[in-house]
């Protein structure tokens, strides 16, 4: 392999060319993560891929590195990638368009929000790839304006978000409009049957690259749960930005509602904070994020849907001011912190009633969630017993860590002290257990 003086040779050395190298220089790059040392060389032997890796891995210069590189400049449109959202459309536009600056390959985006002849304009330009949300790109083709039934490459970015918001029926009318023969690449944080199913169906002799390691979250992050009740999160929040003082952070919230509510109180209370959600015009959406990007704005107050194009490698904080009610995206919205080896660390503000809730997260992720305290700032008082079963469960077994909230002595039926069993917030507040 020849060297490139000044380059990156460890992606040389994966079969990296020249222009991108001077590109990967440029952007920073110097290692390629372990998703990246496994999909760029996959691909550029033609194979159809199956990739898993966990969220903040660079997944899209994992498989847009060698896409670009095959990609022939002479010809027109060769490559098309589906993403779940429009943020994470125009985040691996972005990307991509870094990677391919000395390239000379046009890039765009189509997605819903913005206005139709803009993209119309864009696509006239005669793009060589095109990344898009399901939805505008089966309007463009409909349109005649985009055709993709001859593109060598299909990419599929976050495929398990793209089935969990019912995208399954386009995908599959999208593969199935190109009729040339062409490499089909899925990138996903998780993989389950059904993904497996259209990978079946669409995948010639796939090969399944897999560097989650059976661990949902990264090691980087730093995870804790602080109790709070409904009418105390907004102090309990206040509480984490005053004592943590974090660069950059990302408060999650389960409804458009409430991002609405805590955005406006966080800005009260001095903390610079804006809100991002489905209500808001594609252009606010845009600048929001152009502000949180470019160190602007500390705190972003998102819902889950809005934050799948967040794409930025110093968030320090991810607080969930809501758990979310599928435990799947508690992984999703972690992920937004502890990015590229960097450390991060994640609060999830947690209700008597989600005790359940929490307990099932972790023994989801195979790991503890701590309690963590802040100065001035108590949790309302819950006094709870908490009997001891002859046999735990497995979860009960991981969930016995977190002090009893009473403060008070019990004892045994001989008028013994009783021994404080340590618990989790999930395994103390049980439905199951009785509460006073």
């Amino acid at each position: 392999m020849q060297k490139h003086p000044d380059l990156p040779q460890a992606f040389a050395d994966l079969g990296v060319e020249a222009p991108l190298l001077k590109a990967l220089a440029k952007v920073g790059y110097e290692e390629p993560s372990e998703i990246q040392s496994e999909l760029i060389p996959k691909i550029l032997a033609g194979h159809d891929v199956l990739g898993q890796a966990k969220t903040g891995t660079g997944k899209t210069a994992a498989f847009g590195i060698p896409t670009l590189q095959m990609i022939d400049r002479s010809k027109g449109l060769q490559a098309i990638c589906l993403v779940p959202t429009r943020e994470l459309a125009v985040q691996v536009t972005g990307e991509l368009r870094r990677l391919a600056e000395f390239s000379g390959l046009r890039i765009v985006a189509v997605y819903g929000g913005q206005k139709i002849q803009t993209q119309v304009h864009q696509l006239g330009k005669k793009p060589h790839f095109c990344v898009g949300t399901p939805g505008r790109v089966m309007d463009m083709m409909a349109r005649g304006i985009l055709d993709i039934r001859n593109v060598e490459f299909a990419l599929l970015d976050e495929v398990d978000r793209m089935l969990d918001i019912g995208f399954r029926d386009d995908i599959k009318k999208i593969l199935g409009q190109i009729r040339s023969a062409h490499q089909t690449v899925f990138v996903s944080a998780t993989i389950g049957g059904e993904i497996r199913r259209l990978c079946k169906q669409y995948m010639n002799d796939a090969v399944e690259i897999n560097v989650s390691r059976d661990s949902l979250t990264v090691e980087q992050i730093d995870q804790y749960f602080l109790t709070a009740e409904r009418r105390d999160k907004d102090r309990a929040v206040n509480a984490i930005l005053k004592h943590d003082d974090p660069e950059r952070v990302i408060v999650f919230t389960n409804t458009k509602a409430a991002a609405r509510k805590v955005a406006a109180k966080l800005f009260k209370e001095g903390h610079g904070a804006m809100e991002i959600h489905g209500d808001l015009i594609q252009s606010k959406r845009e600048a929001v994020l152009d502000k949180f990007k470019k160190n602007r704005l500390k705190v972003l107050v998102a819902t889950d849907l809005a934050a799948r194009g967040i794409d930025v490698h110093n968030v320090t904080h991810i607080i969930n001011y809501d758990l979310p009610p599928e435990i799947q995206v508690y992984v999703h919205r972690i992920g937004r912190t502890g990015r590229m080896g960097k450390r991060g660390k994640a609060v999830s503000l947690v209700t008597r009633e989600e005790g359940r809730l929490l307990t099932d997260i972790e023994m989801l992720i195979n790991a503890q969630i701590e309690e963590i305290h802040y100065p001035g700032y108590k949790p309302s008082p819950v006094r709870i017993e908490t009997p001891v079963a002859p046999q735990q469960s497995p979860g009960e077994v991981l969930a016995s860590r977190v002090q009893s909230s009473s403060g008070e002595t019990s004892t045994d039926a001989d008028g013994q002290p009783a021994t404080k069993v340590r618990r989790t917030l999930g395994g103390r507040f049980k439905p199951s257990r009785r509460r006073r």
